[in-house]
């Protein structure tokens, strides 16, 4: 009787070990568009992008990290330097529903925002799963900063805008504000399997504050990839990022067209 019972001990010890260690070997999936430029002669340009994200699966529970940045000069002098960064959490409660946790890190020198910052709690839901179509919503509450650059005027009073290539004095600073908000965000994401080769995927966020309506952001990505061998692609992608209320002297809308080598691992 005591051997039976210390035997069932030691192989449900055994089997509970043996699960942790299927739980450690869960592949980590990562996905990285690359893009450069480089033009000499008349024109001396440098264009770089990169957008890549990663995500570990264990059980119930997912993680994931997104970064996505641009970087730009003319003639040595800066024309883009924007990045943003998401990390999520995602605890599944069925096959179509999850909670999911946010956070979100966004730069752009030339926005007139030092950064934008959010973070907070949602749930994701999985409208559609198949092997061609894939449609999955997010909805989540959060908490927003924005931090506004500085404004810079030289002697004469002009603003000085980033990076002032000319070098030119500055003689007055006013500091930007920084602005806290209870806000939210919705989030589509769309992936249509056209061919075995061929791939559609279409992103759209809307974030804004429950206290202003004017203060909102939209972001939309479009992109079409094609399969070049198990692990590299050419991809062709388009971003469109507005901002309902911009800083001071900027536009609402920026734009990015890119052709990229993706890497898929």
């Amino acid at each position: 009787m005591k051997k039976n019972l210390l035997s069932t001990i030691f192989f449900s010890a055994v089997s509970l070990i043996s699960s942790a260690d299927e739980l450690k070997v869960t592949p980590l999936v990562t996905h990285t568009e690359l893009g450069y430029i480089q033009t000499d002669g008349n024109t001396k340009t440098k264009t770089f992008n990169i957008d890549a994200n990663a995500k570990k699966a264990w059980d119930k529970h997912e993680g994931s990290i997104l970064f996505d940045g641009q970087y730009a000069t003319n003639d040595t002098i800066e024309t883009k330097n924007k990045f943003l960064t998401e990390i999520n959490y995602d605890y599944s409660f069925s096959k179509r529903f999850s909670f999911n946790y946010l956070f979100g890190y966004k730069s752009d020198k030339f926005s007139g925002f030092d950064y934008q910052t959010y973070t907070g709690p949602g749930i994701k839901y999985k409208a559609i799963e198949t092997k061609i179509h894939k449609l999955s919503f997010e909805g989540n509450i959060l908490y927003a900063l924005d931090q506004y650059s500085n404004i810079e005027y030289d002697a004469n009073g002009v603003e000085i805008a980033y990076p002032n290539p000319n070098n030119t004095p500055i003689v007055t600073i006013v500091k930007g504000q920084k602005q806290d908000y209870a806000s939210y965000r919705l989030k589509g994401v769309y992936n249509y399997k056209i061919t075995k080769f061929l791939k559609f995927n279409q992103e759209l966020t809307f974030r804004g504050s429950f206290k202003t309506s004017s203060v909102y952001f939209i972001y939309s990505k479009s992109s079409l990839s094609s399969k070049l061998s198990d692990i590299f692609s050419a991809g062709l992608g388009y971003t469109t990022d507005y901002t309902h209320k911009p800083a001071l002297g900027k536009k609402h809308t920026d734009t990015t067209l890119t052709l990229n080598l993706i890497i898929d691992y």
